[in-house]
């Protein structure tokens, strides 16, 4: 892949990696690196033979979240005419449609953090169904550092995850936290040593990958609404969806391997491999 590119894509076994590529901003982002990545997660959550997604950056860093750089430069720029606080805030809000893909689609996400994420940075990693992390990791809100409140949805996952009472700390009072104090709250499902992060998150990932369809998907689905729903609401999408993957060729599969006693072969590991034979 081309160094210059700010998102580099890679598929493997189903999996889709997206690396943030810009090493020497420790993969601070980008108004290209914004579009690159909503372009590829739309693809990506067409794409039959992808069943997987991992967001990771190069270099030492995940991501320090937004380019605090170009905004020292934009705020001494004297453009004319500037744009208004409604345009802005509408620019930003398209961005933004980045977590809500990596939160709503039918696909395990996966961020794999070395280094620090902060900011945007680590909304991006909250916004994934899975964070995995290695010894170097470093976790951070940041926006009151900068004199910002947050954005890219991070108020809405960090509660989630940590708690209310300690999501406000971590808001207004921006600790960086170590890999293990990440991992102690929940923001990291496990640390594994810098040797072994990239082949531990490869291995989880193909197994998401050649999992089955449309299950993982339901059960995302579930999982997203019941942050939201009451428990009635919940229990009829959960007997809906659960009644289609009943007659879906997935669970066929599982049951018949069952009885024979050996592994199932899923619908998403024949397409997998259908992208890989026209590769």
């Amino acid at each position: 892949m081309a160094h210059e590119q700010e998102l580099i894509t890679q598929a493997q076994a189903g999996v889709l990696w997206l690396t943030l590529n810009r090493p020497d901003r420790r993969n601070a982002l980008s108004p290209a690196l914004y579009e690159a990545l909503f372009e590829a997660l739309v693809l990506a959550e067409s794409d039959d033979t992808i069943g997987a997604v991992v967001l990771t950056g190069a270099g030492s860093s995940f991501c320090a979240g937004g380019d605090v750089a170009r905004m020292n430069r934009q705020s001494e720029a004297h453009a004319a005419p500037p744009a208004t606080p409604a345009e802005r805030t509408a620019a930003l809000r398209r961005r933004t449609r980045i977590v809500e893909c990596l939160h709503g689609m039918p696909k395990p996400t996966i961020a794999m953090i070395r280094g620090a994420a902060v900011g945007a940075g680590l909304s991006l990693a909250l916004a994934c169904d899975l964070r995995y992390g290695d010894s170097s990791a470093k976790l951070r809100t940041g926006f009151a550092n900068v004199g910002l409140p947050g954005d890219f949805g991070g108020h809405y996952f960090l509660p989630r995850i940590v708690g209310p009472a300690k999501a406000r700390e971590l808001y207004l009072r921006s600790p960086m936290l170590s890999a293990a104090q990440a991992a102690g709250l929940g923001l990291l499902n496990e640390v594994f040593s810098p040797e072994q992060l990239e082949s531990e998150v490869a291995g989880i990932a193909r197994a998401l990958a050649c999992g089955p369809q449309p299950a993982i998907g339901h059960t995302k689905a579930n999982l997203n609404d019941g942050l939201a729903l009451g428990l009635a609401d919940l229990l009829d999408r959960e007997c809906a969806r659960h009644v289609q993957c009943v007659d879906s060729p997935d669970h066929k599969e599982a049951v018949r391997a069952f009885v024979e006693k050996r592994p199932p072969v899923f619908q998403r590991s024949l397409a997998a491999a259908a992208g890989r034979d026209a590769d």
